[in-house]
This record gives C-alpha cells, structure tokens and sequence, in this order.
C-alpha cells in the first residue's frame, strides 16, 4: 500500500520556511508508529530537515534533481521523480523475503503533489488551526473536485495539546 502522511492547518497549510506549523508530541507519535519498518519517500528538503539518528536506519528513497545513487553503509537512495515512480511501480519496495513493504510519502509540497496520485491512502492530522505565512499546502481533500477521488474513512475524537484542537483522519482512495 502506498500512503501519504501529513499534518494540515485548516487551510491544508504544512509548512512554513522549511518547517512544520505545530508540532504536538501526540502527533509526532502517530507519525512514528504509522511509518514503522516500512519505506519512506521524501524530497531532499524534507530529509535535510529530518533527524539524523531518528532517521538513520530507515529505507529511505529521497527524490532528488542533483543527486542519485544510495548513501554508503545506509538504506537510503537519492533518484529523481521518475526513477522513484518506476521503483515503485516494479516493486522495488519488498524485503529481501520477497514481502511487501508499505510506503509512506512524507514531504515535502511538490512531492505530496507528485505522487498524491499514486496513493491508496492519506493519513491526515487536521490542526483546527489557521496559520499565517504558509507557504507550503497539500491539496485539499475535502474539496468538492477531491469527493470523486478520496472518502474519509475515519477519524479520531478531537484532541488538545497547548490550546491547539486536532483530530487524525484516514482518506481511503475510492477510485
């Protein structure tokens, strides 16, 4: 199963100057337990950013303009776009047993929007929310133009962290 995992503001805002708009605790364990020994896709950006050790032994594929090849002693391979889409679609995510992994796109905006069309599924934590100098949005799924392509298929009750309501929702591709 191919997924995308985000946090969105109630603009479906996610980042600001390289940066996410909140970050809750709950939410940074959420991400944690979904993407779990399975292989994550990003834009060199989104990697740069991420953290080093939390990181370090992850099947990663950074999709990257200026870099190709795997990192030495790591599980992590730059390609660009296109030779991700190709690995992906000619299975290049199964472990060495021959068993499917999941795959979990995690950032940044361009890649969310790339490869958004090959998903099943989007993991969405919507912080209620509006944040000011966003700059960067994943596309709204709750737009009527979306209701054709994707159905909310759970949701969590709402939650607080710091004065911020949040809620995590599952989108289900429906077509």
């Amino acid at each position: 199963m191919i997924s995308a995992i985000v946090a969105v503001d109630n603009n479906w805002g996610i980042g600001s100057n390289g940066e996410l708009l909140e970050r809750i605790p709950e939410d940074l364990q959420y991400f944690k337990s979904l993407i779990e020994d399975n292989l994550l896709v990003c834009g060199s950006k989104t990697y740069e950013g991420l953290p080093r050790r939390a990181f370090a032994q992850r099947n990663m594929i950074i999709i990257s303009r200026q870099r190709n090849g795997c990192i030495p002693n790591s599980f992590t391979c730059y390609m660009s776009l296109e030779e991700c889409v190709n690995s992906i679609e000619c299975g290049f995510y199964r472990d060495y047993d021959g068993n499917d992994k999941d795959i979990f796109i995690i950032g940044g905006g361009q890649i969310y929007k790339e490869l958004l069309p090959l998903c099943d599924r989007v993991y969405v934590t919507k912080i209620f929310k509006s944040h000011e100098n966003v700059d960067t949005y994943f596309p709204d799924l709750d737009e009527p133009e979306m209701w054709n392509t994707w159905k909310a298929t759970e949701q969590s009750e709402v939650k607080v962290y710091d004065d911020i309501m949040y809620q995590f929702w599952t989108y289900d591709r429906i077509n």
